[in-house]
């Protein structure tokens, strides 16, 4: 063994791990051929870490890690371990706040009743991972997951049934992070995994197909139940467009038509739009005072606005509730 050797690891800044390199020019921790069954691992990589060793890309594959203790005290940044690979490790009880583990795997790895508050998970692989009891509050997946990210791409390659798969694979990743999130109480952040757990659903659905559509409408009126403020959206914006509608086809108001016209002043036509506003209001509730009477083809816009008013109001009351009574 040639023990004055450096170890040859890189990561992807171009820094070099300080450790002494084995036969494979890779040191203990950076070697993935090294296997990580030490009975005291645990204590040995808290010491490792807290000396200023490098974590970024440590191979820490099946390693029992119960109970470790990875929290940097009296610093904002956790320790980086971006990189790291933990396939199947064991890290029950561990407390990972505030870890940085970006890029690295958590598949299979075992954080029941772990402490991963903060954690930043970007581009982790999470699958497989099991999450009971665990702390996670606060966690950073980034906007899409590791395997999500990579569908994205493989369908770019044309490659769909490499992205069905890697869809099915996401899928699992927010339903499990979802269930986690629920177990904790933490209603906001199981709703985010919600709608991204029915987003690659849909994903794999064929392209233009009944379902795949429905699906779309429903998360872009709804979110899938977890956005009520987009209902409240697309009701002011189709109570607008209604208006605009009214505004050039006409309405009847004791008798004489409140439509656009050139031949009126500024003030006149806004007098109209606002009478026009008003009755896209009261017709998208439903409340009908008859004070305008819609005439011509804005009998057609008041149908449909009427109709999709009563089904989007239901809608926002189902939805306020679901997220009120959580």
């Amino acid at each position: 063994m040639n023990v004055s050797s450096r170890c040859e690891y890189k990561d992807p800044e171009g820094n070099q791990c300080e450790c002494e390199a084995g036969d494979s020019g890779l040191c203990y921790w950076h070697d993935p051929q090294v296997a990580k069954d030490d009975p005291d691992l645990a204590d040995k990589l808290e010491q490792y870490a807290r000396s200023g060793g490098m974590l970024k890309g440590i191979y820490l594959i099946r390693a029992n890690l119960q109970g470790i203790n990875l929290v940097r005290h009296g610093c904002s940044e956790g320790f980086d371990m971006s990189g790291a690979d933990l396939y199947r490790a064991d890290l029950r009880g561990a407390h990972l706040f505030n870890l940085n583990l970006r890029g690295g795997s958590l598949m299979k790895a075992d954080l029941r009743d772990a402490n991963v508050h903060c954690a930043q998970l970007q581009y982790c692989n999470l699958l497989g991972a099991r999450w009971e009891g665990a702390k996670i509050e606060n966690i950073d997946v980034g906007k899409r997951v590791r395997q999500e990210t990579e569908a994205i791409d493989a369908e770019r390659r044309k490659e769909r049934e490499e992205a069905n798969d890697l869809y099915q694979q996401a899928e699992e990743i927010y339903r499990d992070l979802r269930k986690a999130a629920e177990f904790a109480g933490i209603f906001a952040m199981s709703g985010y995994f919600i709608q991204r757990e029915l987003t690659v659903r849909r994903y794999r659905m064929p392209r233009l197909s009944t379902g795949r559509i429905l699906s779309k409408i429903v998360d872009l009126f709804c979110g899938y139940g977890e956005a009520p403020s987009r209902v409240v959206i697309f009701s002011m914006i189709l109570i607008l467009i209604c208006a605009m509608a009214y505004f050039f086809t006409g309405l009847d108001y004791s008798g004489e038509v409140q439509q656009f016209s050139w031949d009126n002043g500024f003030a006149s036509n806004l007098a109209t739009f606002g009478g026009c506003l008003y009755y896209s209001v009261v017709t998208f509730t439903t409340l009908g005072y008859g004070d305008f009477i819609p005439i011509g083809f804005s009998r057609v816009i008041a149908a449909l606005e009427a109709f999709i008013g009563s089904f989007t109001m239901a809608l926002f009351v189902v939805v306020f509730v679901k997220k009120m009574t959580r």
